[in-house]
């Protein structure tokens, strides 16, 4: 029989694909969904209606209907007692998750090469080991300066630039319990070049000072090297960022082009691993 002649037949409409201005539509709610989550982060987490509206450039009322759809995804929670919206469990677990693939070496890797093809200069990313910070990565320029370091070389911690970094940044116990045993065995000329008073306390305080360390001719004779911190969410040091050089055409100055180009690859490095500075 055929069914557009029976009286019976009622056709069923079917699935029409979104129109594009409904598509549209559907991709702002979810960007306007996005910034309001990201503006709580921003805001550290936690924050009123008011704050957060604010923050995010919209109405109140247009917030607050966004909220109580992440309330239901379990991305938003919201405080009883004093009303204001924080970041709920779903939204830790994800960025737990995120944090899990945020490998230091793999995120630092970019800026090494930037380092080495920009400047010309041998560079490294090392890791705070057992015996000291050890190196994890290696880049050479076409003419390489000759060092007797290279990938698993552990360096000095008051006399290499990334050993300075972590004394200074990774305040514990083993740590200035390696930089103690260099000092009470280091020879009297390289103990001359420290503080006497305060020999590791003001090497700290000179690394916080310049967001770097240099040195000139201590670790290795006639090579200098700037060095400084890739900084995970919590602010601590999880890896170091260092170019070295022929001391004669190498400027290890703090304020010097070569620190500032190492300070801004650490920085953004930093900032892939969830640093945000105060």
């Amino acid at each position: 029989m055929n069914q557009t002649s029976d009286p019976s037949f009622v056709p069923v409409p079917s699935a029409e694909p979104p129109r594009p201005r409904e598509r549209r539509q559907r991709v702002q709610a979810a960007e306007t969904g996005m910034a309001v989550l990201k503006g709580l982060g921003k805001l550290g987490g936690r924050a009123s209606l008011t704050l957060l509206a604010s923050q995010v450039g919209e109405s109140p009322a247009k917030v607050h209907r966004y909220l109580a759809s992440l309330m239901e995804e379990g991305l938003v929670s919201q405080d009883a007692a004093t009303q204001q919206y924080f970041l709920g469990l779903e939204a830790m677990l994800l960025g737990l998750a995120a944090l899990r693939q945020a490998d230091p070496i793999r995120l630092a890797e970019p800026g090494l090469v930037r380092l080495r093809e920009g400047l010309e200069v041998t560079c490294f990313i090392a890791v705070m080991g057992n015996k000291g910070p050890t190196i994890v990565r290696f880049e050479e320029p076409g003419l390489p300066v000759t060092v007797n370091v290279r990938t698993g070389s552990v360096l000095s911690m008051l006399w290499s630039a990334t050993g300075r970094v972590f004394l200074a940044l990774q305040d514990d116990a083993r740590v200035r319990a390696l930089a103690e045993a260099e000092l009470a065995r280091a020879p009297a000329d390289l103990r001359a070049q420290l503080d006497p008073a305060d020999p590791i306390g003001r090497l700290r305080r000179q690394v916080l000072e310049q967001g770097c360390a240099t040195v000139r001719d201590t670790n290795l004779k006639g090579i200098s090297a700037v060095s400084a911190p890739l900084l995970n969410h919590g602010g601590r040091p999880c890896a170091a960022l260092t170019a070295l050089g022929a001391t004669g055409g190498f400027d290890a100055a703090p304020d010097g082009p070569i620190a500032r180009a190492v300070r801004r690859e650490a920085e953004a490095a930093s900032v892939l691993l969830g640093y945000r500075a105060p």
